[in-house]
């Protein structure tokens, strides 16, 4: 258990360090941080506390879907977000594009890398995702067909708003569920316990 936390809350710390360097590269975020950035941007509140602002109230839709939150997902809505707004602060800008392209592929690389590792310690799913799995159970929609109708509206509100839509958002729309295809297995303990059990009972 001890393990799973800490795994959980280095996952999450990352995750945000992540978004807050791909937010520094300047050249498109991914739809939920351009909503974010966009609302930041009307109200003057740092993009990593609406993180933080918007996880909790999409955890209020969870209440008519039927959904039930871990600890994960109280985590993920304290952390994230207050994990971006601490590296944006520290991480300063650097002039010239491929400095820029450099410093979003890093994000995204250490997104993916800290998406395996919180959905690995298997603490509940992120306020978003469990939105997604939400309107399938309660609903029937097929899970791509519920994210992509969610990230595409928040993605368009997002950019009325002011937020970053450029290459970097194709980029991640592109890159990030391959990424975490690779990078969930080697955190994975419910896989890495399932076969430990297989093991055990196995014929002599």
């Amino acid at each position: 258990m001890a393990l799973r936390l800490v795994q959980l809350l280095v996952g999450l710390i990352l995750f945000g360090a992540g978004c807050g360097i791909m937010v520094r590269a300047g050249i498109g975020l991914d739809p939920w941080t351009v909503f974010a950035q966009g609302l930041a941007l009307q109200t003057g509140i740092g993009i990593g506390w609406i993180t933080n602002i918007v996880g909790f109230l999409v955890l209020l839709l969870w209440i008519p879907l039927r959904q039930r939150p871990g600890i994960g997902t109280v985590a993920n809505i304290l952390l994230v977000g207050t994990s971006m707004q601490a590296t944006i602060a520290v991480v300063p800008h650097v002039d010239g594009f491929v400095w820029d392209l450099l410093m979003f592929v890093g994000g995204m690389l250490l997104v993916a890398v800290a998406s395996g590792l919180y959905i690995g310690a298997d603490f509940g799913p992120g306020p978003r995702d469990g939105l997604m799995t939400g309107l399938n159970s309660r609903f029937g929609w097929r899970i791509w067909a519920a994210r992509l109708g969610v990230e595409a509206s928040v993605l368009v509100a997002g950019w009325l708003l002011g937020g970053t839509v450029g290459l970097g958002t194709v980029i991640f729309a592109l890159c990030i569920g391959p990424l975490v295809h690779v990078a969930l297995p080697p955190f994975d303990r419910r896989r890495r316990r399932a076969a430990r059990v297989a093991e055990t009972v196995q014929p002599v």
